[in-house]
């Protein structure tokens, strides 16, 4: 199959491309994955998405963005891209079951959280444990929660928190964090935030919503539960780029590399989202970047 635009990942960066490149008559094909619609899927209120007052599910407005891109034509197979191999006259995309070509592509596969790998984490996601302080932190107001992680995000997600949030245990498992000293200081002046150095998570314990963490000293080899009404992620993002190989090129932590957040080291390839974009992780920057990614997939398909 040749197509003139594969979009692949199907996030509100991948959408939101596939609207616009659909409104623009490219018949976009959305390789979106045998599990679709990004971390929203995961988020049961997104309070935060301009335009909808009272808020509104991840997975319906997931759903509702898939809705308003075939309505203009795009087309969606759920499939998992496994290859790219791309140049500037060029590129093939492969999944499993097929293979497609294109003239231009739109890479939006996102990121996905480190997790801890813990009974209860998955059980509690969305109810309770979280990984972003920023989509999250309203619904914690005079609650006490834990924050797992010793670099900056973890700084900056604790002292953030605390604007919402009557306590804030910073939990990590050395005794000395990574992060830069200014973050550290800043944190551990903070009057809400109680440090738990050596510690580690083991459990996330509740019923409906989390009620506490089985924690670890690994320094006394004491356990002990900890009462939270949340938990906070902090410990990084692993951003999805396996599929490009060498093609495209990496920065050290393999998100994918762009002078603009927008072109990539192949002509004619584009990124959006958090696949390339490491410090904000919104929803809604990921439309905006998925929305710039069509628009210059358009520009140089027309040049072209």
């Amino acid at each position: 199959m040749k197509k003139k635009l594969i979009i692949i990942g199907s996030g509100p960066a991948g959408l939101t491309a596939a609207i616009y490149a659909a409104r623009a008559s490219l018949e976009p094909l959305v390789i979106a994955g045998s599990t679709w619609g990004g971390q929203l899927m995961n988020t049961t209120e997104i309070e935060n998405f301009p335009g909808f007052v009272e808020g509104i599910k991840g997975p319906e407005l997931m759903n509702n963005m898939i809705e308003q891109a075939k309505r203009f034509g795009a087309e969606f197979i759920f499939e998992n891209a496994t290859q790219v191999i791309a140049n500037k006259d060029k590129k093939t995309v492969k999944t499993y079951e097929n293979e497609y070509q294109a003239d231009s592509i739109i890479l939006a596969t996102g990121a996905t959280p480190r997790k801890l790998g813990i009974p209860g984490e998955d059980q509690f996601y969305g109810r309770g444990v979280s990984t972003c302080a920023t989509c999250d932190a309203a619904f914690f107001k005079e609650k006490t929660i834990a924050v797992v992680g010793g670099g900056d995000s973890a700084m900056e997600e604790s002292t953030f928190l605390t604007k919402f949030a009557s306590k804030v245990y910073l939990i990590h498992r050395k005794d000395e964090f990574r992060a830069s000293p200014i973050m550290v200081e800043r944190a551990l002046n903070n009057p809400r935030i109680e440090v738990l150095y050596n510690t580690e998570i083991k459990e996330v314990i509740g019923d409906i919503k989390v009620k506490a963490l089985k924690i670890f000293n690994n320094k006394t080899n004491e356990v002990s539960e900890l009462n939270v009404d949340g938990l906070f992620l902090a410990i990084g993002h692993i951003p999805v780029t396996d599929y490009v190989g060498e093609t495209i090129e990496l920065d050290e932590q393999g998100y994918i590399k762009s002078p603009d957040g927008v072109h990539t080291s192949i002509e004619g390839v584009f990124v959006a989202g958090d696949v390339e974009d490491h410090k904000y992780r919104q929803a809604i920057t990921a439309a905006g970047a998925g929305c710039k990614a069509a628009l210059e997939a358009q520009k140089w398909l027309e040049n072209k």
